[in-house]
């Protein structure tokens, strides 16, 4: 009976005490007590010392006190800044949708060129390898065209005309790939179809010589003995270094020895 309320005692005790504690406010985080323009001049110092983490909370909350003043459209661009040269799958997700969230807000912005810019470049940055679904690397494609139909006249015109063939390269890569599988499997129409439409689309690819190696074969395997010939012929014209050359005289000594036994 003692110990019962000995226990009783230590239980009355106890649960006030535990009330009091938990029942203390939550530490205030000092971030929230800047102004939008405090915010925004620490997360730039933060960016610069490359801390993008405590960067990109110092201009979230910037944003989020002032979102349509000059110092909120800053800190807005900024913390997509943040995430795109912290880097990382996810990171170039989010940024992307900053950016998005910024050109939607601000379409005549200064710096709308630039956000745009930007989102083809986090787009960019997500293109899978050529074996895999290029569908991230069309949407890439699209949105530096779509800034070249905006923005004629930018400083960034140059450049992105260089990322378009960039991006154009891989698409054509995929191509290649898939040709590649096809052959492997003897499915020689569905090959040349593959390569025919690569050459086509995309006829400034730097494999170009691997294009005509393959489609030569191709050729072959359907028994398309001329068209084999002129793919094979143009391979040793435009590209006489090519290691396929050096396959391809190979290949047709391994042949000539075939018909020889």
């Amino acid at each position: 009976m003692k110990r019962i309320l000995l226990l009783l005692t230590l239980t009355l005790i106890l649960i006030p005490a535990l009330g009091c504690r938990s029942s203390r406010p939550p530490r205030e985080d000092p971030i929230l007590r800047l102004s939008a323009a405090e915010a925004l001049e620490q997360g730039k110092a933060m960016l610069e010392a490359e801390k993008y983490l405590k960067a990109r909370r110092l201009l979230t909350h910037a944003f989020e006190v002032e979102p349509n003043s000059r110092s909120g459209r800053e800190a807005l661009l900024l913390s997509a800044d943040a995430l795109y040269l912290h880097g990382g799958f996810d990171n170039y997700i989010k940024c992307e949708a900053k950016y998005r969230d910024f050109l939607n807000r601000f379409p005549t912005s200064e710096h709308a060129e630039y956000a745009q810019f930007q989102l083809a470049n986090c787009l960019s940055k997500r293109v899978e390898r050529p074996d895999r679904d290029q569908k991230v690397t069309q949407q890439a494609l699209d949105a530096y065209q779509e800034f070249l139909r905006l923005y004629p006249t930018s400083a960034y015109v140059e450049e992105v005309h260089g990322k378009i063939e960039e991006v154009r390269d891989k698409l054509a890569k995929h191509e290649l790939v898939v040709g590649r599988f096809y052959l492997r499997y003897g499915l020689c129409i569905a090959t040349i179809h593959r390569l025919e439409y690569l050459q086509q689309e995309y006829p400034t690819f730097s494999r170009m010589d691997e294009v005509l190696y393959q489609i030569g074969l191709a050729y072959e395997r359907c028994e398309r003995a001329e068209e084999a010939e002129a793919a094979f012929a143009e391979l040793r014209q435009k590209y006489p270094a090519s290691e396929y050359v050096a396959l391809l005289a190979e290949k047709e000594a391994k042949d000539a020895r075939k018909k020889k036994r």
